[in-house]
């Protein structure tokens, strides 16, 4: 190897950018960053799926399915990315994406065999953090140029995301009013609580 040969793979492990980290680093980052999106996605598409089985026959089923293919869909196309980024997929990764989607079957809902109303609630709610995640990573392979390798995936991944979101967001949206509203009308009255900012200004008027 020349000497011009030895400067040039020394200068690429030390060039720093702005934030003080080399080339080095930031590909360690970047392969840790894809693998916990990746581990996240497995668990992701496994409860979008629980999601779509156990709610066959509601209004939204259609959409619920359709949600459930594009979300095994995009873990998949994460996995394409990496592979064209030369980053290995940790796969062990995937067993524990797998086992915190089965850990979330236990949280306590009120009841210890059967499912709860209160279950479509907090599904609903993992579902929409998920998704809120992805859109978090396709927003950041975006502003940090990934554009350039995937041209218009990214915007359409992102998209698509955002439309899962309204589908998750309709649903929290009924099970909070069937399941939350009982209790609040029963223990909590609007007229027992009167405004205390209005009490205040009663107070000191």
């Amino acid at each position: 190897m020349t000497d011009i040969d030895r400067t040039t793979d020394t200068d690429r492990d030390t060039t720093t950018d702005t934030g003080g980290m080399t080339d080095t680093d930031g590909e360690h980052l970047l392969t840790i960053y894809l693998n916990d999106h990746l581990a996240g996605s497995y668990g992701g598409a496994a409860l979008a799926r629980r999601i779509a089985r156990e709610h066959a026959g509601d209004p939204d089923t259609a959409a619920l399915r359709t949600m459930a293919r594009e979300i095994t869909e995009d873990r998949d196309e994460l996995v394409d990315l990496m592979r064209a980024l030369g980053i290995r997929p940790r796969w062990h990764r995937r067993l524990l994406g797998a086992a915190a989607e089965k850990a979330g079957r236990l949280k306590l809902n009120g009841r210890l065999v059967q499912r709860s109303p209160l279950s479509d609630l907090l599904e609903a709610e993992a579902m929409r953090s998920g998704v809120q995640g992805k859109i978090a990573l396709w927003r950041a392979l975006r502003s940090a140029g990934f554009d350039e390798l995937l041209g218009s995936r990214l915007e359409r991944l992102e998209a698509r995301a955002d439309r899962h979101a309204d589908i998750l967001d309709a649903r929290q949206a009924r099970a909070a009013a069937q399941v939350l509203r009982h209790g609040l009308d029963r223990h909590w009255p609007v007229t027992r609580h009167p405004d205390r900012r209005h009490r205040t200004t009663t107070r000191h008027a």
